[in-house]
């Protein structure tokens, strides 16, 4: 059996020009990134600015397990499906962060015949946005220490610096640093920090502004410091603003690829759900939304975090309007959230999926509490029975949605029709009466605990007292009214990941909260998450490399 890498190595992709040709842009609409990747140009999205939205389909998850439940794979293929049924349809997706594709994650190109292309450009640097980021990021954090260096003129106290540089690796070793050691030309020495590139604020920024200007204005409000007063000092009291923004003009252009067959798919930006927002760049969004009539998103991790973060922060924020949601899930994940090992996931048992399954049943209960219309769909494994995938029919029945199942890792779109088919249906029949899950107005404990009870089932939430301290300080700088962005382990429901299942009686323990102000959201972390990973014992990049004919393997 052909790998994933193999599979979009044999591809037959067509030019970058003939799949915006084919949807209706001009030469000078499209800027190449080579043969196959393409940027909208400023001139076609300010065109489409006053055209109507088509209809928002969202592609989320149970908790991801180390059984697989491919997310992104169904995204792709439902919109591979949908054009298969002669719908004009493009898929919104992430770009895909080197750290997890050199450690343990894996890329984010979907997978067997249900991906987009050029799966390896796509896995590597792509156009250079996370690039883009990272220099704009470091940027600040070089013209912080400058001003520094060169008297302070602003009084900013070194123990009281809040902005982090960042790199697009896995790299525990950079989490704790100093700098600033040897001569006195060489700088202040202090502590300082690593966070992934796809952590930072600049990327939620990138990934919420509505336009250039937007971003511009959100760069100027990121808090960096403190004085000795107390006082907040901005990006734009360094003066950085500008050059900044400069760095990232192309990188808020959307980018446009393809799949394998051939639908057209933008993918921008990529926050990772679990430390960030977890969702594409509005402006991917929003130029999907205007240039087809069904557009395919998928939100990071699992529904408690991606979509919950898509539905009450992007959202929100965007002016966007969800109109139906597809839950993810796999048999055997449902039998690991049941307590049984990898390795015995491909033998029937019944009885450890009705001990699972209630991760299913959770999701399902949140995205109801959106007001959503709702699919699940089974991502379909060779080991799965009739018998287990009846037992989740009859589940979803009771639970008052249903189940399709999806075959498109092997089928590409024709395995996504049942999906399609349902999901058209409910696009039909079921109107979304989509609202967040909470009111920004309330206090940021109380948006806090709203998101901990109602949506990870958690009794109670605690607070370190440098959480407490960082709550009283947001609010009385006049930023508690903004969202709150949650940073927690995508693998359980809790803030515990080996909390499986549907844990009930637990507490959310909050460690650390911090306003990212630009981006317009707080951010709350809860439990031991890391904002820069660390590579696993045997890192996926032991295995990449090129062969004989200079084709890179191992990727996946």
């Amino acid at each position: 059996m052909l790998t994933d890498i193999e599979i979009a190595q044999n591809a037959e992709m067509k030019k970058i020009r003939e799949i915006a040709e084919d949807m209706g842009l001009n030469e000078d609409e499209l800027e190449s990134y080579g043969t196959y990747m393409g940027k909208f140009s400023d001139e076609y999205l300010k065109k489409i600015e006053d055209k109507p939205f088509g209809k928002l389909i969202l592609v989320t998850a149970i908790n991801p397990t180390p059984a697989g439940e491919g997310k992104t794979t169904v995204t792709i293929g439902l919109g591979d499906a949908l054009k298969r049924a002669g719908k004009k349809v493009m898929i919104a997706l992430r770009e895909p962060s080197l750290g997890p594709c050199f450690g343990i994650k894996g890329g984010a190109a979907g997978g067997g015949y249900s991906q987009v292309v050029p799966m390896e450009k796509l896995n590597l640097h792509f156009t250079g946005d996370f690039h883009a980021i990272t220099s704009a990021n470091n940027l600040l954090a070089a013209a912080l220490d400058n001003h520094l260096q060169q008297g302070n003129e602003l009084g900013i106290d070194p123990k009281r610096i809040i902005w982090k540089r960042c790199l697009d690796m896995n790299d525990r070793a950079l989490r704790n640093i100093v700098i600033g050691m040897g001569k006195r030309v060489d700088g202040v020495v202090r502590e300082d920090h690593f966070i992934i590139t796809v952590a930072t604020e600049v990327m939620a920024i990138l990934c919420l502004a509505e336009d250039i200007f937007d971003l511009q204005e959100r760069l100027s409000k990121i808090l960096v410091a403190y004085t000795y007063e107390g006082k907040p000092v901005t990006a734009a009291d360094l003066k950085c603003v500008g050059a900044m923004t400069v760095l990232l003009k192309d990188a808020i252009r959307p980018n446009l690829i393809q799949t394998l067959e051939h639908t057209p798919a933008i993918v921008h930006g990529g926050p990772f759900a679990n430390i960030a927002h977890g969702c594409n760049s509005v402006r991917a969004t929003k130029t999907a939304l205007r240039s087809a009539d069904y557009v395919v998103t998928e939100a990071g991790f699992g529904a408690d975090l991606g979509a919950e973060k898509f539905l009450d922060i992007k959202c929100r924020m965007a002016g966007l309007k969800p109109d139906a949601t597809v839950l993810v899930a796999t048999v055997r994940a449902l039998k690991y959230n049941g307590g049984i090992p990898k390795d015995q996931l491909s033998e029937e048992n019944l009885e450890a999926l009705e001990k699972g399954i209630c991760n299913l049943g959770k999701h399902i209960e949140n995205l109801q509490k959106f007001g959503l219309p709702l699919v699940v769909t089974l991502n379909r494994f060779v080991s799965d029975t009739d018998a287990e995938i009846e037992f989740i029919r009859k589940y979803c029945e009771a639970r008052g949605c249903k189940l399709t199942v999806s075959e498109v890792w092997a089928k590409g779109g024709e395995g996504g029709a049942e999906l399609a088919a349902e999901v058209l249906n409910l696009l039909e029949n079921v109107e979304s009466k989509y609202h967040p899950i909470y009111d920004t107005a309330l206090p940021i404990t109380e948006k806090i605990e709203t998101i901990a009870t109602e949506i990870y089932g958690a009794k109670n939430v605690e607070y370190s007292a440098e959480a407490k301290k960082a709550i009283a300080d947001i609010s009385a700088l006049g930023y508690g009214e903004l969202p709150v962005c949650m940073a927690k382990t995508q693998y359980s429901l809790s803030d515990d990941p080996k909390l499986l299942g549907r844990p009930e009686g637990f507490t959310v323990n909050i460690r650390e909260v911090y306003v990212s102000a630009g981006a317009g959201f707080v951010v709350a972390i809860a439990g031991s998450i890391m904002t820069m990973p660390g590579l696993p014992k045997r890192p996926a990049a032991e295995q990449i490399g090129i062969d004989e004919e200079g084709r890179t393997v191992g990727l996946f």
